[in-house]
């Protein structure tokens, strides 16, 4: 699961540049046996009107295109 996570933060790292710019982040929470990747959107990303087309335009295709195990992004909240 190590190595499966690795190469998700891999993933992200080449998307993170422009949330950065956008004043934002996202981090890891959790990933499922099942493939589902649980992440947090951070700083001016969290709320943003735009946050799920950024997660399905963005953050998933670029993840799942480098890691395909990874079967759905899903943003979870600040306590979840």
């Amino acid at each position: 699961m190590e190595a499966l996570r690795a190469r998700v933060e891999k993933a992200l790292e080449k998307i993170r540049p422009y949330l950065v710019a956008d004043g934002g982040n996202i981090e890891i929470i959790d990933i499922t046996d099942d493939g589902i990747l649980k992440v947090r959107l951070t700083g001016a990303c969290h709320g943003c009107p735009f946050s799920m087309q950024t997660m399905k335009a963005g953050v998933e295709l670029a993840v799942k295109k480098e890691v395909p195990e990874i079967k759905e992004v899903i943003e979870v909240g600040m306590f979840s």
